[in-house]
């Protein structure tokens, strides 16, 4: 019983790519439409997107249109090919504007492009790309019931944005160079004041301040150590019992002793 199960089997999948291959070879558009959507519905969508690429042109104006243009924008976002699937999405919202899944294809266009965001430390200029469009989106459906998801999205993506501004400034008190680090920080936690990171930016804005302070100059070091003091207000301000209050103790206490010098001369 079981050999004649798997022998039927195999003879259903042998004609099922026998009559594929046969509608790909056709001119016939509307067996190909008939088997792309088969293909579709099988969720074998590289197969539809073949047959889908073979007849949409001659499909634009006719009745089928929405439909086949919807099933090809899915199978190209199924398949994750998202800067084909957002192309598409968004030719289908312009195209048909009263279509009951305009609002889906409108968010998937727009969820599109935020799978082609990179990781925080490549060129995010994808990233920006996929905020405008989700926020084109959140503005056009406010009601929409994909609003949650947009604003989930934009969360995820803004945050992805902040972390690489973020690094970037970091990036100068790593290699040392403390004074584009004091600007670059301050001007992060001024451009994002709700950032998640703002109390290791503030950290690393006191860790700057204070080593330009330690080693600087006679001339200037009064006036840097001042600062340091300053942002190490700042830090503690924010978050009394920040992750880094040890080590900024310990930092606070040689910026008082080197204050001091200038206190007794």
């Amino acid at each position: 019983m079981k050999k004649i199960l798997s022998l039927l089997l195999l003879v259903a999948v042998f004609t099922s790519c026998n009559e594929y291959q046969k509608a790909l070879k056709k001119e016939d558009v509307a067996a190909k439409f008939s088997m792309g959507t088969k293909m579709y519905d099988e969720g074998k969508y590289t197969k539809a997107i073949r047959l889908f690429e073979q007849i949409a042109p001659a499909y634009r104006g006719k009745p089928q249109a929405e439909k086949l243009f919807y099933m090809f924008a899915q199978s190209y976002y199924k398949t994750e090919q998202f800067n084909l699937a957002g192309y598409q999405f968004e030719s289908f919202v312009s195209s048909y504007p009263r279509s009951e899944k305009v609002q889906e294809a409108a968010y998937l266009g727009a969820k599109s492009y935020s799978h082609l965001s990179p990781v925080y430390s490549l060129d995010q200029t994808d990233t920006f790309k996929a905020i405008d469009k989700l926020q084109a989106f959140i503005d056009t459906y406010p009601n929409s019931e994909y609003m949650n998801e947009a604003n989930a999205s934009l969360q995820v993506l803004a945050e992805k944005i902040e972390q690489k501004v973020y690094e970037n400034a970091k990036g100068y008190n790593t290699i040392s160079d403390f004074k584009s680090a004091l600007v670059a920080l301050d001007n992060f936690v001024g451009d994002y004041p709700g950032t998640k990171f703002k109390e290791d930016a503030l950290y690393y804005k006191f860790d700057s301040a204070y080593q330009l302070g330690i080693n600087s100059v006679e001339s200037k070091k009064e006036e840097r150590l001042q600062a340091a003091k300053t942002a190490y207000a700042g830090l503690v301000k924010f978050k009394a019992d920040t992750k880094y209050k040890e080590k900024a103790d310990k930092m606070l206490v040689k910026v008082e002793e080197d204050l001091q010098k200038f206190t007794n001369k």
